[in-house]
């Protein structure tokens, strides 16, 4: 059964597309893709991201539980803190990749579409198998997920709220009133814009934030956002995609998530990472820019002079640099900045060069407003 946002038929009012993903019918487009997009890097876009999952862990042991479970300590991340993590097996490679609230003495997790249960069982088997007194609850239904990112969601958000949007740090948290509703925001999003994402609770609340914050953001020019921009605007930053980065098994090591990692405290797969990290040969994610025409797509192969040295895992069409990009895992010795590989795409070989993540920098949309001046 195909689920729908407790939003859709808002959604529906708008002249949504929709489009089914991991498992729901979720819009990816009101207007076009092209014309989100730049709302996003310009002004400001609402999302409906209600596809991704909410879980609340709890109990004496539920920092053990994540410190165990994933890259990061927890003991670290302080009250009112969120943290981007990853979470293993045993052989290093990532389940999935997560952000963590640390909000009084309970936390918030946020799984990725379709993984809340795969990601809830796992928890429970190793609270279980540890001895650690902690309680997980898959909660996802009971929340929908807005995210209001762009260079003018503080201005935006802050008309209908009574907290100074100002004191809210990068990936703080805490529980705010948004248009009277209780919300818990987070200083996050997945755009490499500036913005915040409200777990709201219960849904039926969802349409008054939604309608309020359409209303506040109408002078800086917002829109309703789907999917289809949402993946656009994460590529041209080189932010993972769980589905296509970490298909068939990667570590956060070949996804270039080294920098995600406490090493100085035990989690599952730390021992297979140790290893992988000591041998050094294996294919790591690379960002290619494409030098002729093509638009890169999920599994298309990676070569240097006609032989097979990696695999796309993203690509896409950038419409703010009008080029195909790409992400994938290449052979290590071909990884160098300014390389030159090609892409096959439909049977026809596409020149590439390998760049410097990200693709667009944070203030591009800023140098093309001065550049038209």
């Amino acid at each position: 059964m195909v689920l729908r946002s407790p939003l859709y038929k808002t959604q529906v009012k708008l002249g949504a597309t929709f489009t089914q993903f991991a498992g729901f019918e979720m819009p990816i487009q009101y207007s076009s893709i092209r014309h989100e997009h730049f709302t996003v890097r310009k002004k400001v876009g609402l999302f409906d991201v209600s596809h991704m999952s909410n879980l609340w862990i709890t109990g004496p042991d539920a920092t053990k539980l994540i410190s165990l479970t994933t890259v990061e300590d927890a003991f670290r991340i302080e009250d009112g803190k969120s943290q981007y993590t990853e979470i293993l097996r045993e052989n290093g490679t990532i389940i999935d990749d997560t952000i963590f609230m640390h909000l009084g003495e309970k936390f918030m997790m946020i799984p990725n579409a379709g993984v809340n249960q795969i990601v809830t069982a796992w928890l429970m088997q190793q609270a279980k198998k540890h001895h650690l007194n902690a309680k997980i609850e898959d909660v996802s239904r009971e929340y929908v997920i807005l995210a209001i990112q762009g260079p003018k969601a503080k201005e935006a958000l802050q008309k209908i709220t009574e907290t100074d949007l100002a004191t809210v740090k990068f990936f703080g948290c805490q529980i705010v009133k948004i248009a009277s509703v209780e919300c818990i925001l987070s200083y996050t999003g997945y755009t490499g814009e500036f913005g915040f994402e409200l777990q709201i609770s219960p849904p039926a609340n969802a349409t008054k934030v939604f309608d309020a914050i359409l209303t506040a953001g109408k002078e800086f020019g917002i829109q309703p956002i789907g999917l289809g921009a949402r993946d656009t605007l994460r590529l041209e930053k080189a932010f993972m995609l769980a589905g296509n980065e970490f298909e068939g098994g990667r570590t956060p090591l070949e996804a270039t998530l080294g920098w995600t990692i406490f090493w100085d405290h035990e989690f599952i797969g730390k021992e297979a990472l140790l290893t992988q990290k000591e041998q050094g040969v294996f294919q790591r994610m690379t960002c290619l820019e494409c030098l002729g025409k093509g638009i890169p797509r999920h599994h298309c192969e990676i070569q240097k002079d006609g032989t097979p040295v990696g695999i796309v895992t993203s690509g896409t069409l950038s419409p703010c640099l009008n080029k195909g990009i790409a992400m994938g895992y290449v052979d290590p010795d071909k990884r160098e900045i300014g390389n030159l590989l090609d892409i096959i795409i439909r049977d026809r070989v596409v020149n590439a060069k390998v760049i410097k993540p990200p693709f667009v920098p944070k203030d591009w949309a800023q140098k093309q407003q001065e550049n038209s001046l």
